[in-house]
């Protein structure tokens, strides 16, 4: 097979998808159950399990350049434009709400037999060709609100990239701390075994 995995790391990429994608179900992810948990203040797992994955890749990344094997220059860094951004986190937010899953988590609910998860990825490509065909009438929305060029948190706070990682590391304690209050006044975390619909 060539394209469109005729580069070596696209096959590295897809292996890190599929064992993302084993991981999310292991962890009861494909299951809307535990998104709505989530969005209900029930079940932090999905809260933990994004900010986990932030606080280590920050990680991994200060490491990588302190060590001199990436340059931050070589970091793709999109320029925000915070309109768009709003708008966008909103109707994903609302689509998370509604159908339970988000893009990878529909992606795993599909493929371990969720018909549901069909349904919610089906709506999700009609609403990009729909956007890809009237993305022209947003224009005005897309490109207001325009940060600066590779706007990171380090450049916006003149702070060291080692203490943006700290603050990230007392923030993700911070939240796991709140979380398992409001997770032992209900009736805790939902356990993966227990997901059976």
């Amino acid at each position: 097979m060539t394209f469109p995995l005729e580069h070596p790391s696209l096959w590295l990429i897809l292996g890190l998808g599929i064992l993302f994608g084993v991981f999310l179900e292991a962890g009861g992810l494909g299951s809307p159950r535990k998104l709505v948990a989530q969005l209900n203040m029930r079940d932090w797992t999905v809260f933990k399990v994004m900010f986990t994955a932030i606080v280590v890749a920050a990680g991994a990344l200060l490491v990588s350049e302190q060590v001199g094997l990436l340059a931050g220059a070589q970091l793709k860094v999109q320029t925000p434009f915070y309109w768009a951004m709003a708008a966008g986190g909103a109707l994903l937010g609302i689509g998370m709400a509604v159908g339970g899953y988000c893009p990878g988590t529909a992606v795993v609910g599909l493929l371990t037999g969720r018909l549901d998860a069909l349904f919610f990825i089906v709506g999700m490509v009609g609403g990009v060709l729909i956007f890809a065909n009237y993305c022209d009438a947003f224009q005005g929305l897309f490109f207001a609100g325009m940060g600066n060029e590779r706007e990171t948190l380090a450049s916006l706070s003149s702070l060291p990239g080692w203490l943006i990682l700290l603050g990230l590391v007392a923030l993700a304690w911070a939240g796991f701390h709140f979380s398992a209050q409001f997770e032992s006044r209900g009736d805790g975390v939902i356990e993966a075994k227990n997901l059976t619909d």
